[in-house]
C-alpha cells in the first residue's frame, strides 16, 4: 500500500516536473526517471547520466526517439524505442489509475503531450503508444487534439493518408474526430488565461478553431484519395467516423460494439447528435459527391460499401434530401449497367455479397416513388426466387418492411405469399417473419397471412388440426414431421410433449399475437398440457411467446392461461426464464388473480427465498406481507393495479 501511495506521489512530480525542473532530483525511480529495468532496455537509444537525465529532460527522460528499425540509413519502418515503449506503458497505467483533481489530470496531459511532440505519428503506428493516446485525448483539450493532429498530417495534411491506413494510427484518428463534440470547450489554462488576461479573444478564437481546421484538413485528405481510403480495412473505419463527425452525431465506439461471433443485421445503432460547425454541412455534401463518384467501388468492394452505407445512415436524418439523392442516384447506377436481355441488372446486384448489403440500406431508406418503381420495373415477377437465394433474400426481408405503409405492399405480400412453403423449405425464417410483422399493421392481410400458414404448415385441413398450429409454428415442422408416427398411421391425435422450440418460431408467433383475431394461437394454447405450459414458459425462446399471449390477453382471457398454470408457479418462479414470465405475468393480473398466484407460492417459501431467481420474485411479490398483513397487502396491490391500468389508458 505504501508502496503505491509513493509510486503515485512520484506520478504527481512527474506531472508538475515541467514547471518546477528544480525538483528532478526528488524524480528518481519514477516515471521520469525509470529503474534499471527500463534503463538497460532502452541503452541502445541512449546512456543515461548518473543523476537520471538523459538527452531529454521532463517526464519522458528518455534517451533518442524512434531508435530501433529506424535508424540512420535504415531503410525500415521506424519503430519507437523500447524506452519510448515503457514510458507509453507507464502513462496507460497511471491513467488506469484515475485523478483525485483536475489541476493534476491537466497537468498531466500536458506533460505527456509535450513528450508526444515532435513524434505523434511515431507514437500513434505504435501498439503501446496508440492505446495510450487513445485513453490520453478524451482528457485532453479540444486544443490539443487539434495540435495533435496537426502534427499526425504534417504540413499540408497529407500525412494523415499514411497515419489513417495503419492499424494503429487509425485507431488514434478515430478518438481525436470523436472529441469533435467538445469543439466549443476551452481548457483550464485557456480559463485561467481568460480571467487574468484580456485582449486575447483573437488567440482563444484559434485554439477553438484548430479541431475544426485539422478536421477538414483530414476530409480533404480522404476526398483526395477517396478510392483508396474507403477500399482500405483500416482507413475505412476512418472515413465512416469522419462521416458521423461532418454529419453532427457519434455512434457508439469500435471496442463498444465488438461482439466476436456475433451478427445481427436488425441492429440499430444508437447515434448521439451534436451541434457541428456550419463549414462542416457543406464538406458533408462534398464528401458525398466523391462517393458518388466512386460508387462503381463501392458496390462491388464489400470494405468501401461500408462506407457508403455510413454516409446513407447518416443522411437519412440529418439530410435527407441529400439522402434521397444518394439512394436515386445509386439506383440509377445499378440499373444501367448491361446485363443479359431481358434480365435487370440489379438482380445480379442482389446476389452478390458485397453490393447487396449496400442495396439493403437503399432499400430501407428509399422514399415510395423509389420502391414502386424498383418493384415495377426490376423485382415483379422474382420475389419468391430472390426469397429463396442465401443472399437475397436479405434485401428482399428490407424491402417487405419498407413498404409496409405502401399500395406496393399488397403486391409484394400476394407474390411471397405464393411461395410461402418453398421459403420455408429454404429455412430462410427471416422473409417469413418479416412479412409476418408487416402484416401485423396491415389488418387486411392478416387473415389470408394465418390461412396461408395453416397451408404451409399442412395443418389447415381437417379442421382438428388447427388446435396443433401454435406446436408447429414454435417448432417450425410440419405436421407430418411433428407427429411423424401418428401420421404415418392416419391418426390425427396431437399427443406428443412440447418441443423442439426455436428462437424463429418464437419470432413467428410473437408477430402473429399482434394480429387483430388470435383465438386460433389462443386455442392452441389451451389445449396444451400444465407440463407442456410449463416447458414453454420456462424456454429461452418460448418464454417470450407465452408472456406476450398472457399479458396481451383480456382479464377473462388471463383467467384462463393461468387455471392451465396453476400447479406451476413454484418450478416457474425458481427458472431463469420462467420467473421472467411470472413477473410480466403478476403486473398485468387482476388482484383476485395475484391472490391465487400467491397461495400458492406462500407455502414453499424457503425454497423461493433460497433460490437465485426465486428470490427475487418472493421480494417483489411481497409474500412476506401477504402471509403476515394480508389486507394492508391487498390494499396496496389493488392500488398498483388501478395505477397501471390508468397508465394503460392514457397510452392506448
Amino acid at each position: 500500500m505504501l508502496a503505491k501511495m509513493e509510486e503515485n506521489n512520484q506520478w504527481r512530480e512527474a506531472g508538475l516536473k515541467r514547471k518546477y525542473p528544480e525538483d528532478r532530483e526528488r524524480m528518481r525511480g519514477g516515471v521520469g526517471e525509470r529503474g534499471d529495468e527500463d534503463r538497460n532496455r532502452g541503452r541502445e537509444a541512449g546512456e543515461r547520466g548518473k543523476d537520471g537525465e538523459g538527452k531529454r529532460g521532463g517526464a519522458g527522460g528518455r534517451g533518442s526517439r524512434g531508435g530501433r528499425g529506424g535508424g540512420e540509413g535504415g531503410g525500415a519502418k521506424k519503430r519507437l524505442d523500447a524506452l519510448s515503449v515503457g514510458y507509453f506503458r507507464r502513462v496507460g497505467e497511471r491513467l488506469s489509475e484515475g485523478f483525485t483533481e483536475d489541476e493534476e489530470r491537466v497537468l498531466f496531459v500536458e506533460n505527456v503531450l509535450t513528450e508526444v511532440k515532435g513524434q505523434a505519428a511515431l507514437v500513434a503506428m505504435d501498439v503501446t503508444g496508440s492505446v495510450t493516446l487513445q485513453r490520453l485525448l478524451p482528457l485532453a483539450s479540444p486544443g490539443q487534439v487539434g495540435e495533435v493532429l496537426a502534427e499526425l498530417g504534417g504540413e499540408s495534411g497529407s500525412d494523415f493518408k499514411t497515419v489513417s491506413c495503419d492499424k494503429c494510427g487509425g485507431h488514434v484518428l478515430e478518438s481525436a474526430l470523436r472529441q469533435m463534440p467538445r469543439w466549443r470547450q476551452k481548457s483550464s489554462s485557456e480559463e485561467e488565461k481568460t480571467a487574468t488576461t484580456e485582449g486575447d479573444s483573437e488567440t482563444e478564437g484559434e485554439d477553438c478553431g484548430i479541431l475544426e481546421a485539422q478536421v477538414l484538413s483530414l476530409c480533404h485528405v480522404v476526398m483526395e484519395h477517396c478510392a483508396e481510403f474507403i477500399r482500405h480495412t483500416h482507413g475505412s473505419h476512418v472515413a465512416r467516423t469522419l462521416i458521423h463527425v461532418l454529419a453532427g452525431c457519434l455512434g457508439p465506439a469500435r471496442t463498444d460494439t465488438a461482439r466476436p461471433g456475433v451478427k445481427d443485421r436488425n441492429v440499430t445503432t444508437q447515434l448521439t447528435y451534436f451541434e457541428a460547425p456550419t463549414s462542416f454541412w457543406w464538406e458533408l455534401k462534398t464528401l458525398s459527391t466523391s462517393l458518388m463518384d466512386n460508387v462503381n467501388v463501392c458496390v462491388t468492394d464489400a470494405v468501401a460499401s461500408t462506407v457508403f452505407q455510413t454516409m446513407l445512415t447518416v443522411c437519412h436524418r440529418n439530410r435527407p434530401k441529400l439522402c434521397k439523392l444518394l439512394t436515386k442516384g445509386i439506383v440509377e447506377y445499378l440499373t444501367s449497367l448491361s446485363s443479359a436481355p431481358g434480365v435487370s441488372p440489379l438482380l445480379v446486384f442482389l446476389k452478390d455479397q458485397a453490393s447487396s448489403r449496400l442495396i439493403e440500406i437503399v432499400l430501407q431508406l428509399s422514399h415510395k416513388a423509389l420502391l414502386r418503381d424498383l418493384y415495377k420495373n426490376h423485382l415483379q415477377g422474382q420475389l419468391v426466387t430472390l426469397a429463396i437465394h442465401p443472399i437475397a433474400n436479405f434485401p428482399i426481408q428490407r424491402l417487405t418492411a419498407a413498404s409496409t405503409n405502401y399500395k406496393v405492399f399488397l403486391k409484394v405480400f400476394d407474390e411471397l405469399a405464393e411461395g410461402l412453403e418453398a421459403i420455408l423449405a429454404a429455412g430462410h425464417m427471416g422473409v417469413i417473419v418479416q412479412l409476418t410483422d408487416s402484416c401485423a399493421e396491415r389488418e387486411e392481410k392478416q387473415g389470408e397471412m394465418m390461412q396461408r400458414l395453416l397451408n404451409a404448415f399442412h395443418c389447415a385441413e381437417p379442421a382438428s388440426r388447427h388446435t396443433a398450429c401454435l406446436p408447429l409454428f414454435l417448432s417450425l415442422l410440419t405436421h407430418e414431421v411433428y407427429y411423424s408416427s401418428e401420421a404415418a398411421e392416419g391418426n390425427t391425435q396431437t399427443e406428443r410433449p412440447l418441443s423442439s422450440i426455436c428462437y424463429h418460431g418464437s419470432r413467428l408467433v410473437q408477430s402473429l399475437a399482434k394480429f387483430k383475431d388470435r383465438s386460433l394461437l389462443l386455442n392452441s394454447l389451451r389445449s396444451l398440457t400444465p407440463a407442456d405450459h410449463l416447458t414453454l414458459g420456462t424456454d429461452q425462446s418460448g418464454s417470450h411467446v407465452l408472456q406476450l399471449l398472457v399479458t396481451s390477453s383480456s382479464d377473462k382471457g388471463r383467467g384462463k392461461i393461468l387455471r392451465r398454470l396453476e400447479g406451476q408457479y413454484v418450478q416457474m418462479a425458481c427458472s431463469r426464464y420462467g420467473s421472467r414470465v411470472l413477473e410480466a405475468v403478476w403486473n398485468s393480473a387482476t388482484v383476485p388473480q395475484r391472490q391465487s398466484i400467491a397461495k400458492e407460492l406462500v407455502p414453499c417459501e424457503t425454497q423461493l427465498r433460497s433460490g437465485q431467481f426465486s428470490r427475487h420474485v418472493w421480494a417483489k411479490f411481497a409474500l412476506t406481507h401477504f402471509v403476515k398483513r394480508r389486507a394492508q397487502w391487498q390494499e396496496v396491490q389493488t392500488g398498483e393495479s388501478k395505477k397501471r391500468k390508468l397508465f394503460s389508458d392514457i397510452l392506448e
